[in-house]
């Protein structure tokens, strides 16, 4: 057992070793380095390998080939979703509605739009992170062209129903857009089955490299996006840029090894963050923050009565941890999305996210149990 264990899988994930594998084919002098819009044999070599892996993370999530949207990450895919489709489809309103608890990425993309013109309703889900679908009907409005909600919360880890909300707003002809960071490998989404316009994905979010995601456009019935980066035209011409080879072949063959784990990996883990759990039910007054059962099992928020965050974390250097979203880490302020759910500032001031993963073992569990008991008790 190697020190310090890392417990924020949320965060990121280590690159898989396979994935890394496949990704040093593309950068080498001796490999398939070409630019995939070049027409040579080294420039087809390399789309043959962004093909490919835009078949596998259409794959995932039962998708069309053609309907995957190369973007350097989830952020750049949220943002080409929503003020790429508010641009385009303003004709037909400018309302959106979306909740308090989203991702920065999304929540700061809702305040720019306000900033050009559109209005938008920020719905507070209940204290278990789930959203009120009677709330959520009764928010839309016959000026509602657009709809955000995450599939899986990235702090509390909570599941949202998305075929109820689906067919809420299919019956209304208003776009929903989903941001699946957090989803690849622990929850299944099918796009066929489930009739979502819009999905973010990450690559590092599922044992694959930073700096790489795709935004899923459906095709049938068709949607489009304006386009939010100019130039050469890729990606059907929503996305210009010379494509990064090494990280498509990264995310296509991290989502091909998600895919292949779905059915084994999340009870793997849930069952080591269920031992965590056990491990501290001596902490009196220790409390999960969300609702369990409509939680992803890799994601555990947990409230330490009378401990702040800080300290604890400072009380286990052996730990790799977070207050939540590392996008939130640097600030002084509790997590906004603990607040959202109505949680007090001295709850969400003492509440810690630990995430586990596909390379946590049965002995790290067992030694970050110890930290923890052991910091507790020099409280």
């Amino acid at each position: 057992m190697q020190l310090p264990i890392y417990l924020d899988y949320a965060a990121t994930t280590p690159v898989d070793p396979s994935v890394a594998t496949v990704m040093m084919r593309y950068l080498s002098p001796d490999g398939l380095f070409g630019n995939p819009a070049s027409t040579h044999s080294f420039g087809q070599a390399a789309k043959k390998a962004v093909e490919e892996a835009r078949l596998n993370v259409a794959e995932v999530i039962s998708a069309d080939p053609s309907e995957i949207i190369w973007t350097s990450g989830a952020t750049e895919a949220n943002n080409l979703a929503l003020k790429g489709a508010a641009q385009l489809y303003q004709r037909k309103g400018k309302h959106i509605v979306t909740l308090k608890t989203e991702h920065s990425a999304i929540l700061d993309c809702c305040q720019q739009l306000e900033k050009e013109g559109f209005t938008v309703t920020y719905l507070t889900p209940e204290p278990s992170g789930l959203l009120d679908l009677e709330k959520f009907q009764a928010a839309l409005r016959d000026d509602t062209m657009l709809v955000s909600i995450m599939q899986v919360n990235n702090e509390i880890g909570i599941i949202q129903d998305l075929q109820s909300i689906a067919n809420m707003t299919k019956g209304r002809d208003i776009l929903f857009h989903v941001d699946a960071a957090q989803s690849i490998g622990k929850v299944a989404l099918n796009v066929q089955q489930i009739p979502v316009d819009l999905v973010s994905l990450s690559a590092h979010k599922v044992y694959g490299p930073k700096g790489i995601g795709a935004l899923y456009v459906r095709r049938k019935p068709r949607v489009r996006v304006a386009a939010q980066i100019h130039g050469g035209g890729q990606e059907l011409g929503m996305r210009s840029g010379t494509l990064a080879t090494h990280q498509i072949a990264g995310m296509g063959e991290a989502f091909r090894l998600a895919k292949n784990l779905l059915d084994n990996e999340p009870k793997k883990i849930s069952e080591l963050k269920q031992r965590f759990l056990r491990g501290l039910t001596s902490i009196q007054g220790l409390t999960v923050n969300g609702e369990s059962e409509h939680a992803v099992p890799h994601i555990l928020n947990l409230y330490f009565p009378g401990q702040k965050a800080t300290s604890l974390m400072q009380a286990l250097p052996d730990l790799a941890i977070s207050k939540g979203s590392a996008c939130q880490a640097k600030g002084d302020e509790p997590s906004y999305v603990l607040r959202a759910l109505g949680f007090s500032r001295e709850v969400a001031e003492c509440s810690v996210r630990f995430s586990f993963g596909r390379f946590t073992t049965d002995e790290e569990i067992n030694y970050a149990v110890q930290c923890v008991l052991a910091a507790k008790t020099q409280q």
